[in-house]
């Protein structure tokens, strides 16, 4: 387990290792059906293997939401597509786990992410795309500061399928809220 980037309240944010694999691909296992009509997540060792070399990719970027009290993943969220220069922009992608879902641990957590994206890393947007039935995800990027920016009809390839999305941005320079 790496060091905890950012702390919150109830939760941490840290970079995935080869040392999670274990536990990550159980709380994916666990959590499979949750994620099923969204997408489709690491549930094997290859397949944690394979996310890790992506994250280690010079334009993406991994964080795991830990709860502070015994550090279990609570969930992963992901800035992909990282375009720095004159664009200073990435794209999210998130997803929690069954065990601590409804809990305000990815909310937590995607606030920390989102402070580390502008502070640390210097991004000037952060993008969220999500299918428009997906209530939870909406509703987690409008708690976090997101705004709905626009509709892509088949924008994104899930599990096979060409999908709907919407598109919700946030801004370095927008007032973000700290709690709820």
């Amino acid at each position: 387990m790496g060091p905890f980037l950012l702390s919150g309240q109830h939760v941490a944010i840290r970079r995935p290792s080869a040392e999670d694999a274990a536990e990550f691909v159980a709380a994916m296992a666990a959590s499979a059906e949750m994620h099923r009509p969204w997408g489709e997540y690491p549930t094997t060792r290859e397949k944690f293997e394979e996310y890790l070399r992506r994250r280690g990719l010079p334009d993406q970027d991994g964080f795991l939401v830990c709860a502070r009290e015994g550090g279990a993943i609570a969930g992963v969220i992901n800035i992909n597509s990282i375009v720095l220069g004159f664009f200073q922009s990435g794209y999210l992608g998130y997803y929690g786990t069954a065990r601590f879902a409804r809990r305000g641990y990815m909310t937590e957590g995607m606030r920390l992410v989102i402070r580390f994206a502008f502070d640390a890393l210097k991004l000037h947007r952060l993008e969220a795309n999500i299918q428009p039935e997906n209530v939870a995800s909406i509703a987690l990027a409008r708690r976090c500061g997101f705004r709905l920016e626009g509709y892509s009809p088949r924008y994104l390839k899930i599990l096979g399928e060409w999908r709907d999305h919407e598109r919700w941005a946030i801004l370095a320079d927008d007032n973000v809220k700290d709690g709820d």
